[in-house]
């Protein structure tokens, strides 16, 4: 297996990937989330391949102040091979060599499965509230 950084021709592929793990929603645009993480430096999107093929991704992101990850996704087939923990490794990694002193996610209420997953790699729930305005 081989992880990479994102490129520009990648952006097809990786949304269908998105999208085959449910982590798209009608309010936003991927593409254009695609194309602004690959567009500064302080954000990238993380890919791993197998023999060529796309297998995960993840976004990661320093605000400067704390890192956040993004559309963590594993293709189906290949879930519950590790994938998912070593692409949260490769973000921890990426926002470490940034000085990043902490990483945040969020996720949905609902998504047992997923809140779970984060937990059992050492990930806590935070006593905050998100709030956020569409602009």
């Amino acid at each position: 297996m081989e992880i990479s950084t994102a490129s520009e021709s990648d952006v097809d592929n990786v949304i269908a990937l998105w999208k085959a793990c449910d982590l798209t929603r009608p309010w936003n645009d991927p593409k254009a989330d695609y194309q602004l993480a690959l567009a500064t430096e302080t954000s990238d999107i993380l890919l791993a391949r197998r023999e060529g093929a796309l297998i995960a991704s993840i976004m990661v992101g320093f605000d400067g102040h704390r890192g956040w990850v993004y559309y963590l996704a594993v293709a189906p087939k290949h879930r519950r091979d590790g994938l998912g923990r070593i692409m949260m490794g490769a973000a921890e990694d990426w926002l470490k060599h940034r000085n990043a002193p902490k990483v945040q996610l969020m996720v949905r209420e609902d998504n047992a499965q997923a809140i779970g997953f984060y937990k059992a790699l050492g990930y806590e729930t935070q006593p905050v509230v998100t709030i956020g305005k569409r602009i």
